[in-house]
């Protein structure tokens, strides 16, 4: 089970500045100071319980990590390789926490609606089976979308997506690594011609605000086909960039790629 460090940094706010406000409140009742009483406003200050003190120092930090993370870029671990090969094992990535809308902290209630997903967008979202966990995928379906998937080729609204063969994957050979074109976006996919988890052609329809999303890597990635679809109140945000990757060494080559 994933830890929501941002629901954490959220009460943790809200508990350092409850405890400064209240405490300040109460102080304020008690002493009112004249103007110029620089000596007064020292000793309360010098007064002050420790929990108090560390309050009124953690509360400005809390509050601008969770700004950042809760409603503009938020860090993320690659723990599989079901995105390869444009995500390995070990990269770290930021997310865009505003592509799609500002959502609270707690609760992911949909503040201000600022979008929505596209097609080939690299999306995180919170696992519908278990939204305790991350997931992270490629959106293939918006709504209203036909999605076939058969003979490890992808249709969408009747229309066969282009593919082309590059080369062998060359961090292990059983994978065919190819191109794809999702509407504007390009990208590369693999796939194992002996293996086929979906024997038969699978087709799907997306209901209206929910999206259907698929591994970079077809034939290891628990996704869409599987499990159904992302709900729009699952999501939250767009991969953007790798600022680091380590498994097993640093992977300088990784470091400052642009997700596409």
């Amino acid at each position: 089970m994933n830890t929501d460090f941002t629901a954490i940094l959220a009460i943790l706010t809200l508990v350092s500045g409850a405890i400064w406000g209240i405490y300040v409140l109460a102080t304020f009742r008690k002493r009112k100071p004249v103007a110029g009483d620089e000596e007064s406003l020292e000793e309360t200050s010098k007064k002050e319980p420790l929990v108090v003190e560390y309050a009124r120092f953690l509360f400005p930090v809390f509050l601008v990590v969770l700004v950042v993370r809760g409603f503009i870029v938020e860090p993320f671990k690659i723990p599989s390789g079901s995105m390869l090969p444009t995500l390995e094992i070990g990269d770290y990535i930021l997310v865009n926490k505003f592509a799609y809308g500002l959502r609270s902290p707690i609760g992911y209630y949909k503040l201000i609606d600022l979008g929505k997903p596209k097609r080939g967008d690299v999306i995180v979202f919170r696992y519908p089976e278990d939204p305790s966990i991350d997931f992270i995928k490629r959106v293939i379906g918006v709504p209203g979308d036909k999605i076939v998937y058969r003979d490890k080729q992808l249709w969408i609204n009747d229309q066969k997506i282009e593919l082309k063969d590059l080369h062998p994957y060359e961090k292990d050979k059983k994978y065919e690594e190819l191109e794809e074109l999702l509407g504007k976006v390009k990208h590369h996919i693999l796939i194992r011609q002996d293996i086929d988890y979906l024997a038969q052609p699978q087709e799907y329809r997306v209901p209206e605000g929910e999206y259907f999303a698929m591994g970079d890597n077809r034939d290891n990635s628990k996704d869409s086909r599987y499990w159904g679809f992302v709900p729009d109140a699952n999501l939250k945000g767009r991969a953007f960039f790798i600022w680091w990757s380590w498994n097993d060494g640093l992977k300088w080559s990784r470091i400052g790629t642009i997700i596409k």
